[in-house]
């Protein structure tokens, strides 16, 4: 009997994808398409600015904060999640009911994020990572340049300057 699957006319393209752009990025998955399955395979995930913060926000319906592991390595933050469950029901027709879902996610976050400040909030299964950036002077000025001459030097020739003075020693 024949297996029948989706064809993804793109799915040769995404080892290629993976090694120019990394794991994170959109591209020539199973997600790409209309009526694909969607799903806590790839959670809802939002990384904005919010004053002096970089906010990580995790769509995570259905976790417990015991599921949920947050990792930071150098810049690069980890959220990965996993659940399994298995009940019994003898009321129904079958006999052992299994369910299991993980996901992981990596953000890249910006030079200069404070690592050891980073705080993390699970509410309504939202989880909300905050980390602190440093101080950046936000204010606009004029910079002096100093130095140098103010009236360019013409040379003939194509010569530089320096073969210049070289031949008239």
């Amino acid at each position: 009997m024949a297996d029948i699957s989706r064809w993804n006319p793109f799915a040769e393209l995404a080892p290629l994808q993976r090694a120019f752009f990394g794991e994170d990025w959109p591209g020539f998955g199973r997600d790409d398409f209309p009526g694909s399955r969607r799903g806590i395979d790839s959670p809802t995930t939002d990384v904005y600015t919010s004053g002096d913060n970089v906010v990580v926000e995790a769509h995570l319906p259905n976790f417990s904060k015991d599921d949920i592991d947050l990792d930071i390595d150098g810049r690069v933050l980890t959220i990965s999640a996993s659940r399994h469950s298995r009940e019994e029901d003898k009321d129904r027709k079958y006999v052992i009911r299994e369910s299991s879902s993980s996901f992981q996610r990596r953000v890249t976050l910006p030079e200069g994020v404070d690592t050891d400040a980073i705080t993390a909030e699970l509410n309504d299964g939202v989880l909300t990572v905050t980390v602190p950036t440093p101080q950046v002077s936000a204010s606009k000025r004029k910079i002096e340049i100093t130095g140098g001459s103010s009236t360019p030097t013409m040379i003939d020739g194509g010569e530089s300057a320096a073969d210049g003075e070289e031949d008239e020693k």
